[in-house]
């Protein structure tokens, strides 16, 4: 019985056709149109990102380019002892090491020929981000050397044009993913919103089946409403899972054709990427069977579910990235399971993580998965009755 209502869906998928090219063709236009034009505009206000400071040189220039840091980025975070894995997680944005002999360094008229400063970055951080931190360092502590060898009788500052760069080390912490461009954003990004956006076609067959009285009649042939939602949501599954191979594809081999960046899967934890798209698409299939559960009509159908999607992808970080939010916005996209979904596959894609490290948002979408699922069986109850 299962199988032939799963076959009666998937023939009327096939007959949708203007519903699946809007499936399969609007994310992938929105991945390349989206990768292209923010290909070099991702710098969001450095002031915002959280970091620590390990100060291990104790003498004032030290602690003098600390102050300065501070002046223009905020108060760092107490150093915790778990400091590398909050880095590695992206808990933490950065950590500046001052390594002994700094401050020696920086009183010294000589120019800079070893790294006494390491700038430590979280491995997902973006390359524009990741280059305007490291800019940034590099001419604080060239302006504080300059003013520290001004302030001695008889000696000048750098000489113009001379580069201390050498005094700072910059890199990415435990990086074992990717370096992360405008695509590794966006294909994660517009791939939930498509997996999500199986909304509008499913609550759209919804109400058709109900207005002609197939659901009626089946209802009458002793089907089990559990079994007639299941069998809605499983063809949805499978068009999830093949949205995901086609966006995925689309990174690796389309974005470099057109002159955008490639998606990389080298070194990534494959258990953890089909875990964290199954849990994205039991959520957003769930959520389609709850909403097209409670619509009446095709008009609501067509504008209340491509709403809500349309709501949670930009309070989500779907449309514009979590990082360029302010504070309080980074907070309150938290809430929106799109969100989890994003974090869950950035955590694989970009941070090289694994099944445990993908568990807590992998969690939260299967706990809403299951709470979706169940209220479209209570509405689905309330309707027939």
């Amino acid at each position: 019985m299962l199988l032939a209502l799963i076959k009666k869906e998937l023939l009327a998928l096939v007959r949708d056709m203007h519903g699946l090219a809007a499936l399969f063709l609007m994310p992938m236009v929105f991945i390349v149109l989206m990768s292209l034009t923010l290909k070099d505009i991702y710098r969001p206000p450095l002031a915002e990102l959280s970091y620590a400071v390990d100060r291990r040189d104790t003498e004032t220039p030290a602690q003098w380019l600390q102050q300065i840091w501070q002046r223009s980025h905020g108060a760092p975070r107490a150093l915790d002892a778990d400091w590398q894995a909050q880095l590695r997680s992206g808990a933490l944005k950065y950590v500046i090491v001052l390594e002994p002999g700094l401050s020696a360094e920086l009183e010294s008229a000589a120019l800079s020929t070893q790294a006494h400063i390491r700038l430590l970055t979280e491995p997902g951080i973006d390359a524009n981000l990741f280059n305007a931190l490291r800019a940034e360092l590099v001419g604080a502590s060239g302006e504080l050397k300059a003013r520290l060898a001004l302030a001695v009788p008889g000696t000048s500052g750098p000489p113009p044009g001379a580069s201390i760069q050498a005094l700072v080390n910059a890199e990415r912490f435990a990086t074992a993913g990717p370096r992360p461009t405008s695509v590794q954003q966006n294909v994660p990004a517009w791939l939930v919103f498509g997996m999500f956006f199986v909304v509008a076609s499913l609550s759209s067959l919804f109400v058709q089946e109900r207005s002609s009285g197939a659901l009626g009649r089946l209802r009458s042939l002793g089907v089990s409403r559990v079994m007639l939602l299941m069998s809605k949501a499983l063809p949805y599954l499978g068009v999830n899972a093949l949205q995901a191979v086609l966006m995925l594809a689309a990174g690796i081999w389309l974005m470099p054709l057109i002159g955008g960046d490639a998606l990389s899967l080298a070194g990534i934890h494959w258990g953890a990427l089909v875990l964290a798209l199954a849990a994205v698409s039991l959520a957003a299939v769930s959520l389609s069977l709850a909403l097209a559960c409670a619509v009446r009509s095709h008009a609501q159908a067509a504008t209340i579910g491509p709403m809500v999607n349309v709501l949670m992808a930009a309070a989500g970080g779907i449309m514009v990235p979590k990082f360029v939010m302010p504070g309080f916005m980074q907070r309150l996209v938290e809430i929106s399971p799109m969100n989890w979904g994003l974090e869950a596959l950035l955590t694989v894609l970009l941070r090289g993580g694994g099944v445990a490290e993908t568990l807590p948002q992998v969690g939260r979408l299967v706990v809403f998965a299951a709470a979706m699922f169940l209220l479209a069986v209570f509405l689905f109850r309330r309707r027939a009755s």
